[in-house]
């Protein structure tokens, strides 16, 4: 590489290092909510039947079931 190249590949390889510092933080940007999630959005058509918004209990009942027999392989699938 002749001498007069050599700092413009030098530049070049610099600009391209320090570029990546340059990057935004990436964010939801979604609602913020004080709000228990419990709580609910009121009366929806896509609320599980037996869920009432507000009540506790029936939330935690609600995720139970779901993680057992929704999200569980082991109960999902049958012996043969």
């Amino acid at each position: 590489m002749s001498a007069r190249r050599y700092p413009l590949a030098l530049a070049a390889v610099a600009l391209l290092t320090l570029s990546a510092c340059g990057e935004q933080p990436q964010g939801m940007g979604g609602v913020k909510s004080d709000q228990a999630p419990y709580a609910g959005v009121g009366k929806s058509q896509y609320a599980q039947p037996g869920w009432n918004a507000g009540d506790k209990g029936s939330w935690e009942q609600q995720l139970k079931a779901r993680a057992q027999y929704g999200q569980n392989e082991y109960t999902r699938t049958t012996a043969k």
